[in-house]
């Protein structure tokens, strides 16, 4: 069952930035290269609802307060860490805006359906899903772990969250360079499995864009390189020393939780095609390794 708990930090929103020369994808079609021009024209979010899934810490903390912050009523979904979701969501009202924490192990399907429908009982629809939780590098977990969270749990919350959608929805899907070239470009030996499991995920949700368009939902995916802060730039490094601050040097200036954040919230009303691939940061050399090959 999901749990809700709404509680009446300061939203600190730091000022956009466009993403400085982001590659085209061949592809993938609709790949732009700035968000600024798209920010101008975006929509209003407000009296939309948006859920985002693992956002009680990092980046998906910092998109439900963004998305807040444009107006959007919003879902803190968190697993176990109850009372930093509930931090969120006190953040969010302290600085005017809506939310609600739901607690939903999205391996669980029954909990993810309690979570879409406390989404709509509490805000009476549901506008924008994004897809932001992952894992599998956590110690103690099965080896099955990481395709159960990052493939079939995606695609779950996705079909669930779709049945609840009303036409104009968005969903969003975030994932890294590292798991969205794998097949391509290979990365350390310690996140292999991880990144081949949510490129399995990513696929998995690609494949439900026919049945998207239909209802007249949108689907897009934001990429971005290993973002500083995360749970997962702290396992890499874990497993293999120094690997965040080799890759740190490859790609020079990364981005900072707080900045990857915006560029997902910007995706959540992006004039852009569905099936659009945002890369975010340092995808050049994974473009250009695929190029020479």
């Amino acid at each position: 069952m999901a749990e809700t708990d709404k509680v009446p930090l300061d939203n600190m929103r730091k000022e956009s930035r466009s993403v400085p020369g982001v590659a085209d994808h061949p592809p993938f079609p609709g790949c732009l290269r700035d968000t600024h021009d798209r920010r101008s024209t975006m929509p209003s979010l407000a009296g939309k609802t948006a859920l985002v899934t693992g956002s009680s810490r990092g980046i998906g903390a910092y998109t439900a307060k963004l998305l807040a912050a444009d107006g959007a009523n919003v879902v803190v979904n968190y697993r176990e860490k109850a009372p930093r979701a509930r931090k969120v969501v006190q953040g969010i009202e302290e600085a005017g805006g809506h939310a609600v924490a739901v607690g939903a192990d999205l391996t669980d399907p029954e909990a993810v359906r309690a979570m879409m429908r406390a989404a709509v009982d509490t805000f009476g629809g549901l506008d924008v899903l994004v897809l932001n939780a992952s894992g599998g590098m956590e110690p103690h977990v099965g080896t099955d772990y990481a395709m159960r969270l990052n493939r079939d749990a995606q695609l779950d919350t996705l079909l669930a969250g779709a049945e609840l959608m009303s036409e104009g929805g968005r969903v969003v899907f975030v994932t890294s360079h590292q798991a969205h070239f794998i097949r391509e470009v290979g990365t350390i030996p310690e996140y292999e499995r991880v990144a081949r499991s949510k490129r399995a995920g990513e696929d998995a949700l690609i494949e439900q864009i026919p049945v998207l368009s239909a209802k007249g939902i949108s689907f897009v995916t934001v990429s971005g390189d290993v973002i500083e802060g995360t749970v997962t730039a702290m396992l890499l490094n874990w497993a293999q020393k120094g690997a965040l601050e080799a890759r740190s040097k490859e790609i020079g200036e990364s981005y900072s939780v707080a900045e990857f954040a915006q560029e997902v919230t910007a995706m959540a009303t992006a004039d852009v095609e569905t099936g659009h691939v945002e890369l975010v940061g340092g995808a050049d050399d994974f473009l250009e390794q695929i190029s020479a090959s």
